[in-house]
């Protein structure tokens, strides 16, 4: 039998880094939103042992290389059994390198499967800290909505849901690494953070117009200027309409928050005829 499940990705609504940690990470502040751009999962059990992923993108990882893999091993050492034969086939819909979380949502959905069918009774923070250790972003990607996530991500509080509203999404064709723009926060001092108490307080009082003035992300004060294209995007978005626009984790996607569906919708379809990875998206809550 084949299982199903859908992979949310996310959007960072702030994004701000408070040190360097002892054991190498960055400490982390941010709140993180789902919105409807996701890829499809297929699940199914095989004779073969081991796990095989495949994807509609030849390029990723087939086997333990791939985060989804990771995550049923993972899953299946802390139950402290066999995995069994396992086929995972994902439906890429998320671009790959976009600081969407795409990997990570496939792995967080590989998690709630894995739950689902073969240990019904975890609990959604044992879940979460199987997660952890599959990496930084998944623990929110298992959970979903909107949330502050803190420490390396995994420190996760749910906050009141973002205002209905809608977006325009763009992902340049190149894309940005992530340990390159850490290595700048390194070397650059951050003189400006997000208002993170002021968005929690905007969501508390569902005051949209407070979300779009504190989006805020630290990884734009340090991006080198071969990524100008980041601000250019930025600024179509804006004379499109948009009431704000941000770069999501470390880039390069660029997305635009929108009081109206069809004003964003117009705004995707004209970004697309510049950029293929365009898209038009809404907010959505919990996957669990």
């Amino acid at each position: 039998m084949t299982h199903t499940e859908s992979a949310w990705a996310k959007i960072n609504l702030t994004l701000d880094i408070l040190g360097r940690r002892p054991d190498g990470y960055h400490e982390m502040k941010m709140v993180m939103q789902s919105i409807d751009l996701c890829d499809n999962l297929e699940l199914s059990e095989r004779e073969a042992p081991g796990t095989a992923v495949s994807s509609t993108l030849p390029y990723l990882p087939r086997d333990g290389g791939n985060i989804a893999a990771k995550a049923a091993e993972v899953f299946f050492a802390h139950l402290g059994r066999p995995a069994p034969g396992l086929d995972i086939h994902i439906r890429k819909q998320i671009p790959v390198c976009a600081g969407m979380a795409g990997g990570s949502s496939d792995a967080a959905a590989v998690l709630r499967l894995l739950r689902r069918h073969y240990a019904p009774s975890m609990l959604e923070e044992e879940l979460e800290a199987v997660a952890a250790q599959v990496g930084s972003d998944v623990p929110y990607c298992v959970r979903g909505g909107t949330a502050l996530a803190r420490g390396r991500g995994e420190i996760l509080t749910d906050l009141p849901p973002l205002p209905a509203c809608y977006f325009a999404v763009c992902k340049p064709t190149f894309p940005i690494s992530t340990p390159e723009l850490f290595a700048q926060v390194r070397t650059r001092r951050l003189h400006c953070h997000p208002d993170t108490a002021g968005m929690i307080s905007a969501l508390e009082q569902g005051d949209l117009e407070g979300v779009a003035h504190r989006l805020y992300n630290v990884f734009e004060d340090v991006l080198p200027r071969k990524y100008a294209q980041v601000f250019e995007i930025k600024r179509s978005l804006l004379d499109l309409g948009a009431i704000a626009a941000s770069m999501t984790g470390s880039g390069p996607t660029v997305f635009g928050l929108f009081r109206d569906e069809e004003n964003a919708r117009q705004a995707a379809d004209a970004l697309k005829a510049h950029f293929p990875a365009s898209f038009f998206c809404k907010n959505v809550g919990r996957a669990v």
